[in-house]
């Protein structure tokens, strides 16, 4: 049973009290962002992400809010990726009729995500009830195609680097942070005259296509982001790992399957194979293809970046203009039909599909086809978190549990994290340091490990009051 909290009300006095923090989701694992924030006069929700992985965590996305959904004014979305927006069209169901604040490129791929998601789930609920293998009677979407519709409506992009009022006695100021296109760490301006700062996903500086994140300028209460908090990316060594993994599995004339997220992912992974065909590394009459509804939209989006020359791109890659993109023969696959038939031609091929954590979509019919064959290779390229199928190939299994069998695993599995978009623990220091010491900082998205690892680096190197929170820990900014 969800516990209602009353909303704050206002007081006579003067000064207006402290804005109240509440960890939602986002803690302790890498999916699930929401963080409420309770003024006396606004109540706002930073990121509305879906729960990921785990069985445990996906149960979650069942569970209510600590609040009624119809008294939050605004939502605050950092990006457009699935686990930090992709709980809006369940909380539109449950009344939210706010505003859903963010920046214009996010708001268009946003839109790309809700919809696959609503597919999706429609889809597994369809088939869970044809099949018999839910323990629900009968299996429901989360939400549905209806309930995105509503949700977009009440979408309302915002210019970065701007101030804006996003509710009462709260305003809003996002900064480019170069996780993916339209990507942005938030600070929110509170009527006591408090800050609180929200870092969503920080890019890398060394992202292929976008520019490096805007640095932090500081903030009373910083949530930072930990998701490679104990990592250290190696991109030459990774980079170099990729090229040989391709080219043995191709030699031996077996198939590569990508796994990938369909926004930024996909766009990095097709220009790092337009760089290794250009250089010679993947043969020309090797075909490329990218199966996957979601990316190839994203990828218009992205184009269209290119095209009108967005400033959060690299200058080289706007100058390249869209052949950044185009390992040609680089082959759109759009319908089920063509996704089969790709499937019958047999390697050598490369085909990259969604979803990067191998938790859905139709990557997971070409795992089913490929992983039983030692020649071909499935190549994790990202953060994989626990409970996802790309996790337990990256740990080792035997054999992987999908549509209610288990396929046996004799395909190589290479791990390249290097390809990830998010800041490694290095990166994240470097991004914090110069600016002035928050009161308190706060340790989000990550697992266990790489939180208390980053906090410990921060307490060490900047002398920064650092903490890992605990889910549903309420805490005062200020």
């Amino acid at each position: 049973m969800t516990t209602v909290v009353p909303r704050p009300t206002a007081r006579p006095e003067a000064h207006p009290r402290p804005a109240l923090l509440t960890f939602l989701g986002g803690v302790g694992t890498v999916t699930g962002s929401k963080f409420l924030v309770e003024s006396d006069r606004a109540r706002v929700l930073v990121d509305c992400g879906l729960f990921q992985g785990l069985a445990d965590l996906r149960r979650r996305n069942w569970r209510g809010l600590p609040c009624d959904a119809a008294d939050i004014e605004a939502v605050v979305v950092t990006h457009a990726h699935l686990d930090h927006c992709g709980y809006l069209p369940r909380l539109v169901r449950h009344g939210f009729r706010g505003r859903i604040v963010t920046t214009e490129s996010s708001a268009r791929l946003m839109e790309i995500v809700l919809r696959d998601s609503a597919k999706l789930q429609t889809e597994t609920a369809r088939h869970a009830n044809e099949h018999g293998w839910s323990k629900h009677r009968p299996a429901q979407p989360l939400y549905d195609d209806s309930d995105v519709d509503r949700t977009l409506e009440l979408v309302d992009p915002v210019p970065t680097c701007t101030s804006t009022d996003i509710a009462a006695g709260t305003r809003l100021t996002l900064h480019p942070a170069g996780h993916i296109l339209g990507s942005a760490w938030a600070r929110l301006t509170f009527e006591d005259g408090h800050t609180l700062a929200v870092s969503g996903d920080l890019g890398r500086p060394g992202h292929p296509l976008l520019c490096p994140p805007e640095p932090f300028s500081g903030a009373d209460v910083l949530l930072m982001e930990s998701t490679y908090g104990n990592r250290r990316h190696e991109d030459e060594a990774g980079r170099t790992h990729f090229a040989d993994v391709l080219s043995r599995t191709l030699a031996r004339g077996g198939t590569v399957v990508i796994p990938a997220f369909a926004l930024d992912r996909t766009e990095v992974v097709l220009h790092e194979l337009a760089e290794l065909r250009r250089a010679g590394r993947i043969p020309a009459a090797v075909p490329v293809y990218v199966d996957s509804p979601m990316a190839l939209a994203a990828l218009d989006v992205y184009r269209d970046a290119i095209l009108t020359r967005d400033p959060e791109l690299r200058p080289e890659v706007t100058a390249a203009g869209t052949a950044a993109l185009s390992p040609e023969p680089f082959l759109a696959v759009r319908s089920i039909q063509e996704s089969v038939d790709i499937s019958r031609a047999g390697g050598p091929a490369i085909i990259v599909s969604a979803s990067g954590m191998a938790t859905g979509g139709r990557v997971l019919h070409h795992l089913r086809r490929l992983l039983p064959d030692p020649r071909n290779a499935v190549v994790v390229v990202g953060f994989a978190a626990q409970g996802t199928r790309a996790r337990d190939l990256v740990d080792g299994a035997k054999a992987l549990k999908m549509f209610g069998e288990y396929v046996p695993v004799r395909a190589q599995i290479a791990d390249v994290p290097h390809f990830s978009a998010h800041a490694d623990a290095t990166q994240i220091i470097d991004w914090l340091r110069g600016a002035p010491a928050p009161h308190t900082t706060y340790l989000v998205h990550g697992e266990p490990d790489a939180a208390g690892a980053l906090r410990d680096r921060i307490d060490r190197t900047l002398g920064w009051a650092a903490v890992v929170p605990r889910s549903g820990e309420r805490v005062l900014v200020r």
